[in-house]
């Protein structure tokens, strides 16, 4: 069936991937490094926002502020003009101003206050992920240096277990153990295979001697005159 074979084929190259992923630290390494400056990057956004906030809070103090410097600049015209009527509604309109510039300046340190602990957060978070950065190297170089340390002990207990030297010392300890088996029945049927072999060397030696004597006197014949 052609889907339970795009299944299947779909499947098992979910597992590689993830079979990948899990025995690649290296990658999974840079994975988290990467995942790290996005989020870093996201914060750093609105860290960014809340700045702007700040500034435009500011703006709007400054203009707070003006906006009631003008009314109170008017109502003081309007006194000298002897209009008390202009001069209180500029007075309200400069109350009024005062008002909205308390809120402002409330609203305005309060976001102060949390830009600078965003600022601090961003500055802290920015600061582990260079030093995770710096980690990473050292990780990577730490895991290749174990990596080749597996693999050289593989290479060990290869040669130590089913290479070919292995198959040398066992074929070498098969020749040593029928030797000592050959000793054995020899000794069990009497014969002694040093003294045989110092017999053996005895008997050439005597015969060397007497060839050596046989030689001598044949020179000796044949020097000797008619």
């Amino acid at each position: 069936m052609k889907w339970l074979e795009s299944f299947t084929f779909v499947m098992r190259s979910s597992v590689t991937a993830l079979r990948e992923k899990v025995e690649d630290p290296e990658r999974m390494l840079h994975q988290l490094i990467c995942d790290m400056e996005e989020e870093l990057e996201v914060i750093r956004s609105s860290v960014a926002a809340a700045i702007a906030d700040e500034i435009q809070l500011g703006k709007q103090v400054e203009s707070a502020r003006e906006q009631a410097d003008t009314w109170a600049g008017r109502a003081e015209t309007a006194m000298k003009r002897k209009d008390e009527s202009a001069a209180r509604s500029a007075l309200d309109q400069k109350l009024r101003a005062e008002e909205r510039i308390a809120t402002l300046q409330e609203s305005y340190e309060s976001q102060q206050k949390q830009v600078e602990k965003l600022q601090k957060s961003y500055r802290d978070l920015e600061d582990k992920t260079r030093q995770a950065r710096h980690k990473r190297t050292l990780l990577v170089a730490r895991l290749s240096r174990a990596e080749s340390a597996r693999r050289i002990n593989c290479a060990l207990d290869r040669a130590g277990g089913t290479s070919a030297f292995a198959e040398f010392s066992r074929l070498e300890g098969r020749v040593e153990r029928a030797e000592a088996m050959s000793d054995a029945y020899d000794r069990l049927e009497g014969r002694d295979p040093e003294a045989e072999e110092l017999a053996a060397e005895f008997d050439a030696q005597e015969r060397k001697e007497m060839l050596e004597r046989e030689f001598a006197e044949l020179q000796q014949r044949v020097a000797e005159p008619q």
